[in-house]
């Protein structure tokens, strides 16, 4: 009885695991993907990187699909990441948004902790 209770806990978490792994895996597709799409809109100025590691647009939405699915993903990572490390997704974000902010080419619209705006 102990043993069988073992193997289940055992296949409980490898199967969690392979799929954690194939939602990561999707989610990295998904987004490279939409990453040259993203750029456009960075470069043209209507979307920058916000102080909270996600996209905003700076002026009219356009592309607001695109947007809204790559903030979806990319919530869903920083809640993967939260969890794993006992930290809040809030803490997360705004990590990612210094290394995004540190890796962002020059011209890039960039918001800073008192909500404004700024071109690198």
């Amino acid at each position: 009885m102990k043993n069988s209770k073992y193997l289940i806990a055992i296949v409980t978490l490898a199967v969690c695991l392979i799929g954690a792994t194939a939602m990561a895996g999707g989610l990295k597709n998904r987004m490279k993907q939409r990453a040259p799409a993203i750029a456009t809109l960075k470069a043209q100025g209507i979307v920058g990187e916000n102080r909270v590691g996600f996209i905003e647009f700076r002026s009219a939405p356009q592309q607001e699909n695109l947007v809204r699915t790559e903030n979806a993903d990319r919530k869903t990572i920083y809640t993967a990441i939260a969890k794993k490390r006992g930290v809040s997704v809030e803490k997360v974000g705004k990590t990612r948004a210094e290394v995004l902010a540190q890796k962002a080419p020059a011209g890039t619209w960039l918001q800073k902790d008192n909500g404004k705006w700024y071109q690198k």
